[in-house]
Formats: structure tokens, C-alpha cells, sequence
């Protein structure tokens, strides 16, 4: 039975910073930011936006009625978790009116989880013929202000449909995987930034891909030539460029040529969206499907997932024949061109201002269009609204 993405939906809020104004107000060269590092804007998550409220954003917008009622599993990833016991997949269950007969499960290992949710839903419905399983990944990437992982902030949601007869991308079962029990990058239970041994994460990162594709070629007989494209994890689109080309060697210059051009169309959107941790992979891929003028129908594409601490996965999926029709049209072009660009100031003043400690609150979402929304918090339990039926009230 094939199994994959049958849909594909994205959300971020809408707005942004250049980080070419960001560079002169930390008095840096642009040039380490939009090359060195290769991001050139930043999503900005208002109060009014967390994980809930952006996964809902997302995955609202691909599912019909029939997949609200027949859903059977809802798996959210994130590192952003806003409680340590109640499952943010239960609240999604709710805000998006899936049947009450579902299981919600909240996953997480640092940026990976997106994928172990995915595989596990692949397995589910091979198990289960007819099941419909809903993936969520969603995340607030957070550093500090004027701190050296400040550029590398960023968020927002990747939502995925997994059914028999995708018609996106069917997984193959050719995964390989490794852990390692390192301090690349963590956040404990009190912080709200990230810790970073930022050079060590990036060379873990690159040695983890060298090994599982050394791997993976071992486990399969499968080259490079048999590639088409390959999505990376993308905490900044460079690290994925790194990656890549340490193993484009293996390809002859034509194949290599053509790998390095669809890079550019997987990191279109994270340029301009900057980290979303467990839906970073997610978005490259959505980046690569809408910005490649050459995928087609049984291409394969490489993924390489990588979470800090560390775990990594690689594995292949196969282009469907109308995988166009698994996407929103023009959602994340619309999505990026209807943004809102805030003055550093503004953003500095915003960066304080999330939904933080055990005090009643109101939060201000008039300026925000999105559908649902963080209103406050009332006796510690987080108040979502659904603006479409807020504003009928």
C-alpha cells in the first residue's frame, strides 16, 4: 500500500523583520547574515500567536469536513510546548472540530519530532487501510535579543494530511536513524530562550548527515544519481547548503549542477521565514514542491530531519503526479507578500510581550488576522478564539 502526504499546509503570522536593518542595528555586516548565514527576513510571533494557535492556522486551512470526521489521530510536535502535562493535540482537536474519537499525542525531541510523528502516521494507516492521520510541527525558535543566535529565530506551523493514495508524496520505508546523547542545544523547563553551543551544533549536524547517508547508501544500494532533489532540516538555509555539498562529489557535475538548483527552490521559504525547529524540514520541502520547475511525477527526494541532543533521520519519498493538488495555491507566496514589516524597535518591545507565568491576562488581537487566536489567560487556562465566529457574536 503507498502511503504519504496527500496535503500540505502552511501558517506564519504576519509579521516580519529585515534582517538587513536588523545587521546595522547590531552593528554587524549584512553580509554575515544574508550570505554567511543565507536568511534574509524573520517571521516575528505576536502575543497573540502561540504553537496552538498557529498549528490550528495551519491545518485548518486543508482539511474539508470529511477529514474532520474521519481524522483518527492527531500528532503535534513541537519544542514550544505550552504545558507539561495536557497534550496541545487535544487542544487542536477542539479548535478545529475533529471528532471526538481521535487520539491527540504531543511528541517532542528538540527539531526532529515532525518527523517521528510522520513515519509513526505512516505506519498507522499502512496498519489501518482508509485511516486518515494529521501531523502538526510547530514552533517559536527563541534565542534572546542581540544574542549570536538572534538571526536564526523564527516561526510558525507545517501541517500534513498522511493517507493511502497520497496525493503529494508517498514514504518510502527506507529510513535510517541515529541518537547520540549530546549538548549541541537545549532548553530547560525554566528558560524560555535556547542554550547553543552554536559551532558544535553545526558540525554535529553535518557529521550525522555524512554518516546516515553513508548509511543509507549501504542499506539500499541507492547514489546520489538516483536523487532528483534533496530537503534539508533548515535552522538556517546555509547549514543545508554545507550538507549538501559535502556529498556532491559523488555526482557528476550535470547531476550535481541540477541538485544545487533545487536547493534554492526547497530555501525560497525559509529565507524569508527563518527556524521553525520541528517544521523547518517541512517547510523546505513545501519550498521545493511549489519553487521546482522540474519535479514530476516518481522523482525522489531526500530528507535529512536533525534534532539537537541528537537525533537524525534520512529518508526518501517519491513525487506523486498531482502533487500540485495537494497544496494551497499561492498560500505561502500570499502568506509572505501580506506580511507587516515592524521597525527593529518594535520587535525588541514585541520580543517581551508573550504570553508568560500564571497571571490573569488579556492579550490585544485586533491587529491580527489570522483565524485563531491567543486571548489571554483566565485562571491559568489559555483562552483560544476563533475569530470567524468571535466576530458573528
Amino acid at each position: 500500500m503507498a502511503v504519504g502526504i496527500d496535503k500540505l499546509s502552511f501558517f506564519s503570522p504576519n509579521q516580519y523583520i529585515d534582517l538587513t536593518e536588523l545587521a546595522k542595528r547590531r552593528d554587524t555586516d549584512p553580509n554575515k547574515y544574508l550570505i554567511g548565514i543565507g536568511q534574509s527576513e524573520q517571521a516575528v510571533i505576536p502575543a497573540s500567536q502561540d504553537v496552538i494557535t498557529m498549528a490550528a492556522n495551519a491545518a485548518d486551512q486543508l482539511l474539508t469536513e470529511a477529514d474532520r470526521s474521519e481524522i483518527s489521530m492527531i500528532m503535534f510536535a513541537t519544542e514550544s510546548g505550552i504545558d507539561n502535562s495536557k497534550s496541545g493535540a487535544v487542544y487542536l482537536q477542539t479548535l478545529l472540530g475533529i471528532n471526538r474519537y481521535a487520539r491527540t499525542i504531543e511528541l517532542k525531541q528538540a527539531c526532529y519530532a515532525g518527523t517521528y510523528g510522520l513515519m509513526q502516521a505512516r505506519d498507522y494507516v499502512a496498519l489501518n487501510p482508509g485511516a486518515k492521520v494529521l501531523v502538526v510541527a510547530s514552533d517559536i525558535a527563541r534565542y534572546g535579543l542581540a544574542t549570536a543566535g538572534e538571526v536564526t529565530q523564527g516561526g510558525g506551523a507545517v501541517a500534513m494530511l498522511v493517507t493511502e493514495n497520497p496525493k503529494v508524496m508517498t514514504l518510502e520505508r527506507d529510513s535510517q536513524f541515529m541518537s547520540q546523547d549530546l549538548m549541541d542545544f537545549w532548553r530547560p523547563v525554566y528558560a524560555t530562550d535556547a542554550l547553543v553551543d552554536g559551532h558544535f551544533s553545526q558540525d554535529v549536524y553535518r557529521e550525522f548527515f555524512k554518516e546516515l547517508w553513508q548509511r543509507y547508501r549501504e542499506q539500499t544500494g541507492r547514489t546520489i544519481a538516483d536523487f532528483q532533489a534533496f530537503a534539508f532540516h533548515l535552522p538556517y538555509t546555509k547549514q543545508g547548503l554545507k550538507a549538501l555539498k559535502d556529498i556532491l562529489p559523488e555526482a557528476n557535475a550535470e547531476h550535481a549542477e541540477h541538485l544545487l538548483a533545487e536547493f534554492e527552490a526547497s530555501r525560497v521559504f525559509n529565507k524569508r521565514i527563518g527556524n521553525l525547529y520541528t517544521g523547518s524540514l517541512y517547510l523546505s520541502l513545501l519550498s521545493l514542491l511549489v519553487n521546482s520547475a522540474t519535479l514530476k511525477a516518481g522523482y525522489r527526494i531526500g530528507l535529512f530531519s536533525y534534532g539537537s541532543g541528537a537525533e537524525g533521520e534520512f529518508y526518501s519519498g517519491l513525487v506523486q503526479a498531482e502533487f500540485k493538488k495537494g497544496l494551497i495555491n499561492e498560500q505561502v507566496e500570499r502568506l509572505l507578500s501580506e506580511r507587516r514589516k515592524m521597525t527593529i524597535e518594535q520587535y525588541e518591545k514585541n520580543y517581551g510581550q508573550a504570553l508568560n507565568g500564571p497571571l490573569d491576562r488579556e492579550i490585544d488581537f485586533k491587529d491580527d488576522p489570522a483565524k485563531f487566536v491567543l486571548a489571554g489567560l483566565v485562571n491559568q487556562q489559555r483562552q483560544y478564539i476563533n475569530q470567524q465566529n468571535h466576530g458573528a457574536e
